[in-house]
């Protein structure tokens, strides 16, 4: 789990422990996370990975050594600065959305690739369907995982293997991310991440969570867009 020391992700590191999983946790929160490690007999395994940075790979290999091998990756992590549209703001959360995002993705799958089978999911947004004036840079790093995961799914069927490609969209949880924001249909991290967790073992191809955000999925679509730039 990359990206699951706050918010969802740690929500769903919970739920994959209840369920039995050896659950390897990186991020760069450093919440006090000894009692959920303690609590599973050992099963979570805790490594401060940021994935802003360059070459996190060699990390991502010493956690995975650690654990003794992967089946299933979750990209949770995510930077959002949703009210400030300066570029050097903006870069700097795309080192994480983008670039960290496109690293881990990409090790991910010549991994599963390499050993024939896996499971790659990437939480990206439903933000990721269209541009929004408010947060341009957010929205498009959304839209580039959703692109980057289609890609990667589509290369995955290709090679005849059992490696599957999953794209989490969720729309509005509360988390900090958001709080700022005027919100609807809003799901706690406890709820998204029971949701995010039967995606995964449905091995969708692509997820909303909550259900009912598949409905705004549609409704963008359908907007035309000069209608959609006068939102």
């Amino acid at each position: 789990m990359i990206g699951g020391t706050s918010g969802i992700g740690k929500a769903l590191v919970q739920v994959l422990l209840d369920h039995d999983y050896k659950v390897g946790l990186s991020g760069i929160e450093r919440d006090d996370l000894s009692a959920l490690r303690n609590s599973h007999n050992g099963n979570l395994v805790i490594k401060y990975i940021d994935c802003s940075k360059e070459n996190c790979s060699a990390e991502i290999d010493e956690l995975v050594q650690t654990l003794g091998g992967l089946d299933l990756m979750v990209f949770s992590a995510g930077v959002g600065h949703l009210k400030n549209t300066d570029h050097t703001v903006e870069n700097n959360a795309n080192k994480v959305n983008v670039l960290g995002f496109t690293e881990v993705a990409d090790w991910s799958y010549k991994y599963f690739d390499k050993q024939g089978s896996g499971h790659l999911v990437g939480i990206s947004s439903v933000a990721g369907l269209f541009g929004f004036r408010n947060t341009p840079g957010y929205t498009a790093a959304k839209g580039y995982q959703i692109n980057y995961l289609e890609a990667l799914r589509q290369k995955a069927r290709r090679s005849g293997s059992p490696i599957y490609v999953t794209d989490i969209r969720p729309g509005f949880v509360d988390t900090d991310i958001s709080k700022d924001l005027k919100r609807f249909w809003v799901a706690t991290p406890e709820k998204a991440a029971r949701q995010i967790f039967r995606l995964i073992k449905r091995k969708k191809g692509v997820g909303y969570v909550t259900k009912r955000w598949v409905l705004m999925a549609i409704v963008v679509k359908l907007i035309p867009g000069w209608l959609r730039s006068r939102l």
